[in-house]
């Protein structure tokens, strides 16, 4: 797995103030960041050594929040990822959507500050008018971070996590299949 963070990834146990603007925006456009002008290249590496070098031939890419981003931004034509599934996506825009060119299966929370129930709706609306190939699965009483960060002790919450993990098993079964 790369390491999209170059090692400064988010702990779980983060703190309750943590600001992920701030972490996302790290000492401006001159420092690593974790914007798409750092992350991009280090996925394209990882594209290009798994095809060239190892001899994939298909790609599926799994993105959790700030991974969902990069799941759309690389499932658009000749960018190398052939089936996506995202959980609780984070600042994924709309010509993201747009630019999408292979199947995408998205898990979101019903309580989700960031994939809001307007951009759900409006992802929802983009897919659908592209003739996209995609599944939505609307998960009641969790929040956005359930399929990481998860409290097992709640049924809810236990069920949701485990049913994204196995409806993304079983869609890359289905679609990478078919790419």
């Amino acid at each position: 797995m790369p390491d999209l963070y170059e090692g400064d990834a988010v702990s779980l146990d983060r703190p309750e103030d943590f600001d992920i603007m701030a972490w996302g925006q790290k000492g401006g456009p001159e420092s690593k960041g974790h914007g798409p002008g750092q992350v991009d290249p280090i996925i394209d590496t990882v594209i290009q050594e798994m095809r060239s070098n190892l001899g994939v031939e298909r790609i599926g890419s799994v993105g959790y929040c700030f991974g969902a981003k990069y799941v759309a931004r690389f499932l658009a034509k000749g960018k190398g990822v052939d089936v996506g599934a995202m959980a609780h996506p984070s600042f994924v825009d709309a010509d993201e959507i747009r630019a999408i060119e292979r199947p995408l299966t998205i898990a979101a929370a019903e309580i989700d500050h960031v994939f809001s129930e307007d951009k759900r709706h409006e992802t929802e609306r983009i897919l659908k008018e592209g003739k996209k190939i995609y599944q939505i699965t609307l998960y009641s009483g969790v929040e956005h971070g359930f399929a990481v960060r998860s409290e097992m002790s709640k049924k809810e919450v236990k069920y949701a996590k485990e049913a994204t993990f196995l409806l993304q098993v079983q869609w890359f079964r289905e679609w990478l299949t078919e790419v």
